[in-house]
This record gives C-alpha cells, sequence and structure tokens, in this order.
C-alpha cells in the first residue's frame, strides 16, 4: 500500500463525509421527524451511485481504474455510506445464484451491526458508571 493509495482514500473520505453530512443536513430541515430519512436517503443515493459507478468500471482500463476505484467508491462513497459497499456484497451474491447466503449476509450484517451497537452501548455505560 502506497502514500499515494491513502491519500485516494482520505481525499474521498473527507468529500463523501461532507456530503453525507450536507444531505442529511438538508433532508432533516425539510423533515425532521422520528424517521430517519436522512439517513435514508444517503444510503439509497450511495447505493445508486454505487450501481453507476460499477458500470462505469466495466468499461474503463483496469490500469486507470484502480485509481479511480480507489478515490470515488473506497473513498468518497465510502466516506457518503458504508451501506453502497453492503449493497454490492448483497447483490454479487445474489447475481451469483447464491440467495440463501444473501438472506444471511442482510439478516446476520444487520441484527450483528445492531446488537454491536447496543453491546458498545451497555459497554461504556458499564464501565464508565
Amino acid at each position: 500500500m502506497s502514500m499515494l493509495t491513502l491519500m485516494y482514500v482520505a481525499i474521498g473520505g473527507a468529500v463523501g463525509s461532507m456530503g453525507r453530512y450536507l444531505i442529511m443536513s438538508l433532508v432533516t430541515r425539510v423533515n425532521s421527524g422520528p424517521f430517519p430519512y436522512g439517513t435514508l436517503a444517503v444510503n439509497v443515493l450511495g447505493a445508486f451511485l454505487m450501481g453507476i459507478w460499477i458500470a462505469v468500471m466495466a468499461s474503463m482500463m483496469p490500469s486507470r481504474a484502480r485509481d479511480l476505484h480507489l478515490l470515488f467508491a473506497v473513498g468518497v462513497l465510502g466516506g457518503f455510506t458504508t451501506f453502497s459497499a453492503f449493497t454490492v456484497d448483497v447483490f454479487l451474491l445474489i447475481d451469483r445464484g447464491l440467495m440463501f447466503q444473501a438472506i444471511v449476509y442482510v439478516l446476520g450484517s444487520m441484527g450483528l451491526c445492531l446488537l454491536a451497537l447496543m453491546l458498545g452501548m451497555w459497554f461504556l455505560k458499564f464501565f464508565s458508571a
């Protein structure tokens, strides 16, 4: 891994994070109810942009595609939402005919991440008391 590789990811990640913040702020200003519309909007938009990116990558020369993939997919979309990478993984499993694995991955990811979040909160509360 080179310093240039890390710079692509870092610059892209900063741009993606700023985009996430701006879009979530805008959506929250329009609809400030209890449902997380901002997060939903970012996740759906991120998945849509990842779909476009995959189609673009298929038409690129591999030598150019790698650096651009690091900048845009890993950096920008990774900073914007890691959900876009998750949806690509699910799509690839489905595309390969691995429906059971796709379902396990979706349910496992959602369930385990929710459990991990609750455990992290419990851990902090338990050890800070």
